[in-house]
C-alpha cells in the first residue's frame, strides 16, 4: 500500500472515523515527541557524567556552542 492509497482510504472515511484518525496521530506524535525529549535527557546526562556537558550564560558563547 502507497502514502497516495491511504489517503485515497482516509478520504472515503465518516467524519467521525476521520476525526478518530487525527486523535490517534496526535496521541501518536505525542509519544514520539516524549521519547525523542527523553533520549535527549539521557544523552545530556551521559554528557555530565562525562564532563562533556557545557554551561554558559553568555548569549554569544551559547551561539557559538550550537554552531559546533
Amino acid at each position: 500500500m502507497t502514502f497516495s492509497d491511504l489517503v485515497e482510504m482516509i478520504e472515503e472515511l465518516s467524519t467521525e472515523e476521520k476525526q478518530e484518525i487525527q486523535l490517534l496521530l496526535h496521541q501518536y506524535l505525542r509519544e514520539e515527541r516524549r521519547e525523542q525529549m527523553y533520549e535527549n535527557f539521557l544523552s545530556a546526562q551521559a554528557e555530565q557524567e562525562r564532563g562533556e556537558l557545557k554551561y554558559s550564560a553568555n548569549i554569544d558563547e551559547l551561539k557559538r556552542s550550537m554552531e559546533e
